[in-house]
Formats: structure tokens, sequence, C-alpha cells
């Protein structure tokens, strides 16, 4: 059983194995990267897009400097999959990632990934902060020929948290997983030690102080970065951030866990603006693409604003998320884009800037955003766009999941259908009614079929199985 699980595993990588690429662009215009994603924070919790809850100054720095998106999507409502796109630019569907990893031996197959293709530029690589993709068990790190992990994808240097239970469960539950959160860190397959100084220290300030230090080391050397920033934050369990954020984001009327997440989303800005310092101190910021963006909609504390439902649902609540972006003197400051944009464009778009030539035996559902970013298009003919994720009946916030229930989505243009099973279920004029307060369903048979037709072949589209290896 064991060889027959070895054979597969063989046949999808060499069927994923990254191919030699072409690369377009010299040294000096290679721009670093720095990819920052939050998780589950909601479409309104950053102040640029009209949070009057907590203030986060220093994220927004990047819609007063550069772009924001106004219709970002995650792949999916929840973690796992929409990590899966950002990744290797293609839908999670694709390896039949229809919800999130369980941390009991799932694992994303290799592919060719967005560091991979940086990698055949000369970029450096580095994860930081949390993974969710598989492979981070302590056992793993003796199995890399059957089980990649960050590394195997593409990174050359990473540090994040153990994927493993009992132990995330248990510091979920006992709400210790920020606070204690450098007791179960791994660095490039290593445990880390009590002697190490992230032991002791609060989870997000561990990823913004390295993320710091390897900008630093990064920018001794010749060749551009690319720094892959997924921070935890403001996934529960919700924690009391260190002082002064605990103490400022006091407000009355409010309960102790809307508290908490104040203080989570005043921690991670405080950080994220040490990464943005550090980049004007080195005077490299005029050379760094640095995105900011959410894995998923908000959850349970998260302020989604007025649109529908949230984590876990396939309404905008679920999947519309924050988008922004800054790249001096290319991306326009205070500019603001309605395009429609995706996780999967996240690879193509980025290869682009750095002038890497994706394979040609592959195919990426993504887009490349760049002009868009950059103001030269408005908008791109990207055709339909889908979503699939497998039935949560319990919708992550202190509301019911608005019914019926859907586990599939395609959108094109300003009609979003939802479906069950691939058999249609609600139609929205997202132009006309961002909030999904009117379906249209019965109004627009055309439409519904034409949709329909699109939605069932692309659910009948070859798929990769993704790698499971339990212990």
């Amino acid at each position: 059983m064991k060889r027959k699980r070895q054979d597969l595993l063989i046949a999808v990588a060499l069927l994923f194995a990254p191919v030699c690429l072409s690369v377009d662009a010299s040294g000096a215009d290679r721009p670093n990267v720095i990819l920052a994603m939050a998780d589950d924070m909601g479409w309104m919790d950053l102040s640029a897009f009209g949070n009057d809850r907590v203030a986060t100054p220093h994220i927004d720095r990047l819609a007063k400097e550069g772009i924001k998106l106004t219709q970002y999507y995650a792949a999916s409502a929840v973690c796992t999959p929409t990590r899966v796109s950002v990744l290797s630019g293609k839908y999670p569907l694709r390896f039949n990632v229809t919800r999130h990893f369980n941390d009991r031996g799932q694992f994303l197959p290799t592919c060719n990934t967005l560091p991979k293709l940086l990698k055949t530029a000369g970029y450096q690589t580095a994860h930081v902060g949390k993974w969710h993709l598989g492979g981070l068990r302590t056992s793993d790190a003796a199995r890399r020929d059957e089980i990649p992990g960050p590394r195997e994808h593409g990174f050359d240097h990473f540090l994040t948290q153990r994927e493993e239970q009992p132990i995330r469960g248990k510091m979920g539950r006992e709400r210790t997983l920020f606070r204690e959160g450098g007791t179960c860190l791994l660095r490039n397959d290593e445990v880390v030690g009590e002697d190490d100084p992230y032991y002791s220290m609060y989870l997000t300030d561990i990823f913004g102080d390295e993320s710091v230090r390897l900008i630093e080391e990064f920018n001794e050397n010749e060749e551009p970065f690319f720094l892959n920033l997924w921070w935890l934050t403001p996934h529960k369990p919700y924690e009391p951030a260190p002082e002064p954020h605990w103490s400022e984001t006091a407000a009355s009327g409010i309960s102790d866990d809307q508290h908490r997440f104040r203080s989570m989303m005043a921690r991670m800005d405080y950080n994220f603006g040490k990464v943005l310092d550090t980049l004007d101190r080195l005077k490299i910021a005029d050379n760094t693409i640095v995105i900011f963006v959410s894995d998923n909609g908000g959850a349970w504390e998260a302020n989604n604003g007025n649109l529908k439902a949230g984590k876990t649902d396939l309404h905008e609540g679920g999947i519309r998320v924050a988008g922004l972006a800054r790249w001096p003197g290319h991306i326009q400051a205070g500019s603001e884009s309605g395009a429609l944009t995706h996780s999967t464009d996240l690879l193509p778009t980025l290869c682009a800037a750095a002038g890497v030539v994706p394979p040609e035996d592959d195919t990426f559902d993504g887009k490349n955003i760049l002009p868009i970013l950059t103001g030269k298009e408005n908008e791109l003919d990207r055709g339909t766009v889908f979503w699939q994720l497998n039935l949560y009946k319990s919708l992550q916030r202190h509301e019911p999941k608005p019914k019926p229930y859907a586990t599939e989505v395609a959108r094109r243009g300003k009609w979003k259908m939802l479906a069950m099973n691939g058999e249609p279920v609600e139609l929205f004029d997202l132009e006309a009614d961002i909030y999904e307060t009117k379906d249209v369903l019965e109004a627009n048979p055309e439409i519904v079929k034409d949709l329909k037709e699109e939605l069932q072949g692309w659910l009948a589209e070859p798929r990769i199985q993704f790698g499971n290896i339990p212990d």
C-alpha cells in the first residue's frame, strides 16, 4: 500500500515539476516583492476601507502611496484553498482542495509555484508566518521525498508554526496560540528551542521581527528578494495583544473578544509598519512591490461592513477582501480600481513584474493584472471566474449561515450565480446589488443557462489529488 502511495506521489511530482523558464529582465529591473496576507480579515477591517473601530495607519500607507482594489477576491471562503491559489496561480479545485487541511497529513503536492518561478530570475525567497499547506508536522521533515514543505515549494528559508494535532487544537482552545506561539516554531525543518529569542515572544512580533531581519539580510546581496509574509492575525483564538495596543484599543460597549480582536489588528499593523520602515531605512522602498490582502472574508469579530455572510460562505462577505498594492514609480499614489481581481492573479502578475515568462506547458487560471495596477487598463476581459467550496453548514459569524446553501460560484461581469453541486440556486447583479439582497435567478433564464453550462464544464475538468499521508 505504501509503495502505491509513493508511486502516486512521484507521478504527481513529475506532472507538476517546474520547467526551465526564460527571464526577460535585468537585475536592476527586477523589483523586490513582499506579499503580505492577513488571516480572516474582513473587507472593512482596514481604515483605508472605512473601518472606524481600530486605526491601521501603516497598512493604510499602501492605499495612500499605491492602489486600493475594491473588488479583489480570495479564491475561497476558507484558508487552505486560497493559499493554494496564491502559490500555484490555479484554482484550488485543480488540486481537489475543497476545504481547509486538517493538520493530519494533507499537503499541497509539488507543482510550479510563485517562489520557484521567481527563483529562476535569481530571487532570494523566504516564507514567514502561517502556512496551512501541509508538511509541517515534526515527523514530516524526515519524509521530504514523500511530503513537501515550504522549501520543496521554492522557499530558501522559512519560519512558521508546526502544523500538527493536538498542539494547534490545544493552544487554540486554551487561547495561547499567539502568546505562546514561539514554543511551537519550525525554522527550515528544525524545531526552534527554548534558547531561541523567539521562543518567548508574541507570535505577531515574531513574524514582524523575522521579516525585518530577512529584509536586512537580503539587502546585503545583489539579487532581489521575495518575502511571503502570511500573518495569522486576526484569526482566532482572540488574545490580548501586548501594550500599548491592548490599552489603546479599549472602548466602552464592546465585548472582550471584540477588544482582543482590535488589539490584534493594531499589533499586526504596528509590525507591518516595522517592515515598511525597514524598506525606507535601507532606501529600497522604490524598488519593492508590496501587496496586502486577506485569505478569505471576515470571521466572528471581523468587520465585513454590509457584505452578506462571511468566512465559510460564498456570498460576498466570505470571498471579497481588501486588496492593496504599492510600487513607487509604477503604481500611482492614491489610486483606486474596481476591476475584478483574484488571488490566482498574484502569480502571473508578480512574474510579469519580475520579467519571468511562465512555462508554456503549464496553465494558470490567474491573469496578469499589472495593467490594472499601473492604470494602463480599467478592466480585463477575463471571462467567467469560478469558486468551489465544500459545504460548511455553520457560518463563522454571529448570525446563521444564509440559505439556500451554495458550494460553487460562477461570476461573469456583473452577474454572480451561486450553485449547489452544479445546480443554480441564486443570481445577483453585483453592480446594482453589492449586498446580495435581491435574487434575480428567475428573471434571467438565459444568463443562468449559460453560467450553469460553464460551471458544470469547469467542475468536470481533470484534477490532481492533493497529498494525504497520515501518521
